[in-house]
């Protein structure tokens, strides 16, 4: 019985009243959408937004493409990879190493206080190789330039030295590769996606709110307009409430855009953006100069040579 009772009290303190008209806005909303997407319902029965908010509105949609379209790209970055060839794979002794480093480690780690035997730990796990065109390339013409300076009578190989002054160029740019994409990441990709799930964000749930207060006004005009005369003082209450309600919303939409975009921020992401990438390519310029000054100078002597062999 107690229960019962209290169950009781629960639905007497409910406002069915207020829950009731909830649903009816709801409805009414809904079903006004669906006319206006129908075309059933005039143009001039449809309330016109101020030109001022509908400027903000094709402002910041604008902004927010631009910010959805960029981070498309440049999400490039938080992928080591990207210009990784697809050609090259794992060695084989790569992936053993790992495999059987892991296995070790589990091993190491789980099997402490049983009767099986444990394996000693790994000190350290296999180095891992960074996987980028340029660390690709160093790699590729480090290896090429050991074979070749390594046979007899390879430590005069202009080839072989050339090979090396390339790997040492494309090694300095591969850091500062790495350098860029974390400077990218953290000054440009990060702050980047926060303006767009914050601020913008706010705003065009801001806007959802003024687009709904919209067709309740609207749809309590057209209540008003079939109401029945026992009827139409409430339905022009109703109406006024929906006004103010739209006045309302409609000024909170207008300021939280014109903060959107007055806000400094992308423009300072879009600036950091540019300079990361301008140390890099600069750095990368740096190198390839000096490397290929070098290996110009070998190239010349080696083609005197050749050619003074042929004219004897």
């Amino acid at each position: 019985m107690e229960g019962w009772a209290k169950l009781q009290s629960s639905f007497g303190n409910l406002n069915l009243s207020q829950a009731g008209n909830k649903l009816a806005k709801g409805f009414n909303q809904s079903v006004q959408a669906t006319k206006e997407r129908l075309g059933q319902v005039a143009p001039d029965e449809i309330t016109e937004l101020p030109q001022e908010y509908k400027d903000l509105e094709a402002r910041v949609d604008a902004l927010r493409a631009a910010h959805i379209s960029l981070l498309k790209i440049t999400r490039v970055y938080e992928t080591e990879s990207y210009d990784y060839p697809t050609q090259i794979q794992e060695s084989l002794s790569e992936i053993s190493s790992s495999i059987g480093y892991n296995i070790s480690n589990f091993a190491a780690s789980n099997l402490k206080g049983t009767n099986l035997p444990v394996p000693p730990a790994p000190v350290a796990p296999p180095p891992s190789q960074h996987k980028t065109l340029p660390h690709a390339l160093g790699r590729a013409a480090s290896s090429a330039s050991t074979a070749v300076v390594t046979l007899p009578g390879g430590e005069n190989d202009r080839l072989g030295k050339a090979l090396g002054i390339y790997a040492s160029g494309i090694e300095k740019i591969a850091e500062s590769r790495l350098n860029q994409d974390a400077h990218i990441q953290d000054n440009f990709l990060h702050p980047w996606q926060t303006t767009l799930n914050t601020s913008i964000s706010v705003a065009m749930k801001a806007r959802q709110a003024v687009k709904v207060s919209r067709l309740e006004l609207d749809a309590a005009k057209q209540t008003l307009k079939n109401a029945n005369p026992a009827r139409q003082e409430q339905a022009r209450l109703e109406v006024e409430n929906a006004e103010d309600d739209l006045v309302q919303k409609t000024e909170v939409a207008i300021t939280l855009m014109k903060t959107v975009l007055e806000n400094p921020e992308p423009l300072k992401n879009l600036n950091e953006l540019a300079k990361a990438q301008l140390i890099f390519f600069s750095s990368a310029a740096e190198a390839l100069q000096t490397a290929q000054g070098e290996i110009e100078e070998l190239s010349v002597a080696a083609e005197g040579e050749y050619r003074k062999s042929r004219d004897h």
